[in-house]
């Protein structure tokens, strides 16, 4: 009997956040946030890394740089899209204004944080990108 209930045991996935920015700081700093929390956390210095990568198909989550150099985060969420590869997206950036976060969350953005942002805004921004529709 027992033997039955341990095959039949479903285990519960743990997410796959990727994070994309140009800025090594930012990427470590968040990845060890990500990762204290028990996601599963890839980074990647552009989106053309990510892109090379693979990673698309496996990520949850993706938080990704407004502005960096090459293709920016705008371009590659429109990449995404376009190649059916869609998933929730946490635009973050040092340079923000109303009209850029509006237009990130009217393309499907679940949030659109300012850096500096808190541990706590940007694990509630996560919580929401995972939470089952």
């Amino acid at each position: 009997m027992c033997e039955e209930r341990e095959r039949f045991r479903v285990v519960a996935k743990i997410p796959n956040i990727s994070v994309v920015d140009d800025d090594d700081a930012v990427r470590e700093s968040v990845r060890a946030l990500l990762r204290a929390v028990k996601f599963v956390v890839e980074v990647f210095a552009s989106a053309e890394e990510f892109l090379r990568s693979d990673r698309a198909r496996e990520t949850d989550c993706l938080i990704l740089d407004v502005r960096m150099p090459g293709m920016t985060g705008f371009e590659l969420q429109r990449h995404l899209v376009a190649t059916h590869a869609e998933m929730p997206i946490i635009f973050i950036t040092a340079h923000g204004d109303e009209e850029m976060r509006l237009r990130a969350l009217k393309s499907g953005a679940v949030d659109y944080l300012l850096k500096p942002f808190s541990e706590e805004g940007l694990l509630k921004a996560v919580q929401r990108a995972l939470a089952p529709e």
